[in-house]
């Protein structure tokens, strides 16, 4: 085991120069999967049928519901390995990674199970409608039904393998199957191909995961005994320490991710109350601006290790160096993104699909989606450090307060009083109230650990 190279990478390093190692995977990993998850938004909007464009926006929240399963066992057991890591207990370190691995397997499982087993109700309450019911059932069938276990189970996987600090690793089993979803996106969804629609863009999703998921488990075996990363299942075991310390990370991330699949919900539905036309382009809306959210998210996940580790090792100046040095690398980024959005999003939105009234909505939505964006940097890195640490509890918290008390009620409040336009400010309102509270706790927090040197 190359124990020194984490070790130089953790402890000796540079902070920019390590963070740079760290983020650099998984930025270009996000940015593969932002043109992923760009790919059956444009293919089906080649046809130039809202129908099946809807059907792609209204199944998004069932599939955003994955990453709660992604962050119980990813986010909890990664930050567990990490902090592992810290206190130099590798023999930790593998029982977690068995655990997590298995319990995402359950779980995905029973996801998959009970898409199937609820389907009609499912599809009622994603908002689907007569005329949109056949091609959102469609879409589901492989996204959801088919697809869980290998959607949410190659996300875990990356989490395990990108908490030892292997993000290059971790970024090309993600990038894999991206890549083939993409290849096989116009050949099953246009009428030149298969000319199977939506459908067609979800079967392309579920063979990508599979690949990607076949990556992970080569790198495994290629790498045993130089990984700390195992799913062996002798090593099995209903660990109480492990289980407690899983969860108080993952729960929490889990019940945030929840929260954000019941407020796209209620989005989904207050615009299906405006026909189709409007909800296909509140969904090409939340797709574009997936990409700054999908480059910054990547950062900072590729910098959790490191957090993790020098919480747990106590190197507390490290951590808060890394921490800052972070959050301005991404406050630029994203800044100079919702500058380009405000003056092209007509442009960008029509990239999408040829029509007047789907671009005229589309470019308002867009515009006050990307508002959020600098704020939105600030929170999720709040939360990211949480989680890195630990500190579930505070997660937890943040996700109440974006979702339950700023973002829903923001959105009944704005669309009452601006009916339709005013849906997309909602969640830039919580963002701006958010980022004042994570910047305050961020500040109360190095302050306190720093009492600890």
């Amino acid at each position: 085991m190359k124990n020194q190279d984490k070790t130089e990478l953790f402890e000796k390093m540079a902070v920019p120069a390590a963070v740079r190692q760290l983020i650099i995977p998984t930025i270009i990993s996000s940015l593969i999967t932002i043109v992923y998850n760009l790919a059956d938004t444009y293919f089906v909007g080649m046809l130039n049928d809202p129908i099946q464009n809807a059907a792609v926006t209204l199944v998004a929240p069932l599939m955003l519901a994955f990453n709660a399963v992604n962050n119980l066992f990813g986010a909890g057991t990664s930050s567990m390995m990490s902090r592992a890591l810290g206190r130099h207990e590798h023999d930790m370190v593998k029982r977690c990674s068995v655990i997590g691995f298995y319990c995402t397997v359950f779980c995905s499982a029973m996801f998959s199970l009970l898409s199937i087993l609820f389907r009609p109700g499912l599809l009622a309450l994603l908002g689907a409608e007569e005329s949109t019911m056949a091609a959102t059932g469609a879409y589901m069938q492989w996204t959801v039904c088919c697809g869980a276990v290998p959607a949410i189970l190659n996300v875990v996987m990356a989490y395990m393998v990108r908490s030892e600090g292997a993000t290059f690793h971790a970024s090309i089993g993600t990038i894999s199957g991206c890549v083939l979803n993409m290849i096989l996106d116009p050949i099953f969804i246009l009428p030149w191909g298969l000319d199977m629609g939506a459908a067609g863009a979800g079967l392309a999703t579920f063979l990508g995961n599979t690949l990607a998921c076949c990556y992970f488990f080569v790198l495994l075996f290629v790498r045993r005994g130089k990984t700390y990363v195992s799913v062996s299942p002798k090593m099995f075991s209903f660990d109480k320490t492990i289980l407690l310390g899983i969860f108080a990370v993952g729960i929490p991330a889990c019940i945030q991710n929840l929260l954000n699949v019941t407020s796209m919900t209620l989005l989904n539905n207050f615009a299906a109350s405006f026909g189709s036309d409007v909800v296909a382009s509140m969904g090409i809306a939340q797709k574009i601006n997936m990409v700054p959210l999908n480059l910054f998210f990547g950062m900072f996940q590729g910098i959790l290790p490191l957090v993790g580790y020098t919480y747990a090792s106590r190197n507390y100046r490290r951590m808060k160096e890394t921490v800052l040095y972070s959050m301005k690398l991404g406050i630029c980024c994203v800044a100079v993104v919702s500058v380009g959005y405000l003056v092209f999003a007509g442009a960008l939105v029509g990239m999408f699909m040829d029509n007047e009234a789907i671009v005229g909505y589309g470019s308002h939505f867009l515009r006050g989606m990307c508002l959020q964006l600098p704020f939105m940097c600030v929170d999720f890195l709040a939360v990211g450090v949480f989680q890195a640490t630990g500190m579930g509890n505070k997660a937890l918290l943040f996700a109440v307060l974006r979702k339950i008390v700023f973002e829903i009620p923001a959105l009944f409040i704005l669309n009452k009083i601006f009916p339709l336009y005013g849906m997309p400010y909602a969640q830039v309102t919580a963002e701006v109230l958010l980022a004042g509270i994570a910047g305050f706790v961020l500040v109360r927090l190095f302050r306190k650990l720093e009492t600890r040197i």
